[in-house]
């Protein structure tokens, strides 16, 4: 099943989870109550893990700090990286943890309130693992889109209106 088309369903949900299962049905064909099935056995399967929201953090004052950090592991015998990903994935300031290809083995992206406390957490915590060998920190500087959605407004059409 790897290469099969996912569901019409998931495709919608994952551009704008709010999307109301009426509205699903619509642009599906489908009945209101096969798409509510379908969402409820995505969620007790596991397929959906969580519903979304992108928040621009700006708009709000508050300030965050959040890093990329590359994380280079020694893997453990049987379990290979998926040990040390599950423990660095367990910490609260921990948003995402995947094993990737390249000069690191995992990337792990942290947020915290200050640059402070994100460097602790990588001195004291992360870096402190067992089978954690070294890590790159790269810092978020500044967000143009993320999951979709542009953190920017849209320039206005700036070519003159011609009429007859």
């Amino acid at each position: 099943m790897p290469n099969e088309v996912p569901d019409e369903i998931l495709t919608i949900l994952a551009r704008d989870a709010r999307t109301p299962s009426e509205t699903i049905a619509k642009m599906t064909g489908r009945s209101v109550e096969e798409v509510r099935k379908a969402v409820l056995d995505y969620e007790e399967r596991g397929v959906i893990k969580t519903y979304h929201t992108v928040i621009d953090w700006e708009k709000t004052g508050c300030e965050k700090v959040v890093a990329f950090i590359d994380v280079k592991v020694t893997p453990a015998r049987d379990v290979g990286f998926d040990a040390v990903a599950c423990r660095i994935a367990r910490f609260a300031q921990v948003q995402s943890v995947w094993l990737v290809s390249g000069g690191s083995d995992l990337r792990v992206v942290v947020e915290a309130p200050n640059l402070r406390e994100l460097a602790t957490f990588v001195a004291e915590k992360l870096a402190t693992i067992d089978g954690v060998t070294g890590t790159t920190s790269h810092f978020l500087l500044k967000r143009y889109k993320e999951d979709g959605a542009l953190f920017f407004e849209s320039e206005q059409d700036q070519r003159l209106v011609v009429s007859p």
